[in-house]
């Protein structure tokens, strides 16, 4: 009997089983290939383009309103680490950029740098209120640890190597951030800081007077006890801290610094008293607690004569040499290549003017300068050209102008000043460029 049109069209329509096997038996492998070739999202690089500062939005909880930059480095590399830098009051993130050596230190290394930007009115960061100090407490540090994750999961970060470092407001977040995430954060650098929990007020202000004037003294334990009721659960791994301060500081004075180091070192379970101590640099203190190397538990410098705007180019080396990051030596990596420094003075019966040229020896541009020396005992800069110097006497930091930051390879800019003196009218015997030393021709 032959089929009818009927049976041919329900004959199309419902396939014998053998073929619906043979079909499927031919999509399995060809689905899981496709599964193979494409990527996982958490693996994915493309998210943001490299080797630019770029504003990221949407990357999850954010409670007041932060903003989020990022810095990827076109060489990252895989499972990169994560370097959060926070800005200083009235700064903003892309002010951090700018203003600090993180990115160029990202392109030589392959880490990816996250700049949290504030934008309440003050510029400041939240570390005062109720909400601040304490885990997922609504505020600041939630919006911080939701860019940690965002870099986490668009870019597969190791989340073992995650960092915090900041300037003034940034470094007292930079305490309140390893104290609410202890386990997110592996180290932290603050510079001119306070105490976690010094900055806590509780009728709405920002600022602490108490705290600010250095007057906000408490024990070891008192002050462990305040990051430890940040998350009272945790109980795991506490991450290093690197402290840094001046001791001239007149905003955040110099006994919040000791005050930190109570606070970390009671944090981390290391005795009070210095496992090693040394001068890494002109008028500087190094203190180790709990261990002698790179990467002690607690490292404290403190920088003689040296007010609130401590940062200079050539600490971010340092920073990331504790974090683990350079591979580890006693020496932390040059923040530039070798640089030759030729001075000539002449001098009258109370002053001199010297003239100073400084030489790129290195194979790479240097963007953005400081020259670092020591003027004898009795000279006191009164004028200078080609750069800002500041303080006068003592240890002195000369910074570029905006018209001479660039020095090509093998280049040389020039620059002067005129100071008075007391009897010795010698030039200094000793440079720093980026805190790199230099030959002195």
């Amino acid at each position: 009997m032959r089929p009818t049109a009927a049976d041919t069209l329900k004959s199309l329509r419902k396939p014998p089983r053998s073929v619906l096997i043979a079909l499927f038996g031919a999509l399995v492998p060809l689905l899981a290939a496709l599964t193979l070739m494409a990527p996982p999202a958490a693996a994915r690089t493309e998210a943001v383009p490299t080797a630019t500062l770029t504003e990221v939005t949407g990357f999850g909880a954010n409670p007041s309103n932060l903003q989020m930059y990022v810095y990827v480095p076109a060489a990252v590399t895989a499972h990169p680490a994560i370097v959060v830098a926070v800005h200083y009051c009235g700064g903003s993130g892309p002010a951090m950029y700018s203003g600090t050596e993180y990115a160029s230190l990202a392109d030589q290394l392959g880490f990816i740098v996250v700049y949290p930007s504030v934008t309440r009115a003050s510029k400041c960061f939240d570390v005062s209120s109720p909400q601040a100090l304490h885990r997922d407490g609504g505020s600041d540090p939630v919006g911080i640890k939701s860019m940690v994750d965002w870099v986490t999961g668009t870019y597969a970060a190791d989340t073992s190597r995650v960092y915090a470092l900041g300037i003034s407001s940034g470094a007292m977040m930079t305490n309140v951030l390893l104290g609410d995430y202890p386990d997110v954060f592996a180290a932290g650098a603050a510079f001119a800081g306070v105490p976690f929990g010094c900055f806590a007020t509780t009728d709405g202000s920002e600022w602490n007077t108490a705290c600010a004037n250095g007057t906000v003294i408490r024990t070891p334990q008192e002050w462990g006890d305040l990051v430890r009721a940040a998350d009272p659960g945790y109980t795991g791994p506490r991450p290093r801290m690197q402290l840094w301060h001046g001791t001239a500081d007149d905003t955040l004075r110099y006994p919040n610094f000791g005050e930190e180091v109570k606070q970390w070192t009671n944090v981390l379970g290391v005795g009070q008293s210095p496992a090693a101590t040394d001068s890494p640099a002109t008028g500087w203190t190094r203190t180790r607690f709990g261990a002698t190397g790179d990467q002690a538990p607690v490292e404290a410098i403190s920088l003689q004569g040296v007010t609130h705007n401590l940062y200079t180019y050539g600490m971010g080396a340092r920073v990331l040499t504790f974090f683990g990051l350079t591979g580890g030596g006693t020496t932390p990596p040059p923040a530039t290549g070798p640089c030759e420094v030729t001075v000539t003075t002449s001098a009258w019966n109370t002053g001199l003017t010297a003239s100073v040229t400084i030489t790129n020896a290195g194979s790479t541009p240097v963007n953005g300068w400081q020259l670092g020396f020591t003027l004898p005992a009795g000279q006191t800069v009164t004028n200078g050209w080609g750069a800002t110097y500041a303080p006068a006497s003592g240890a002195v930091t000369a910074t570029n102008a905006s018209y001479d930051g660039t020095i090509a390879p093998h280049a040389s800019v020039t620059i002067g000043y005129q100071a008075n003196h007391t009897g010795n009218s010698a030039a200094p015997t000793s440079y720093t460029l980026n805190g790199t030393p230099c030959t002195v021709g």
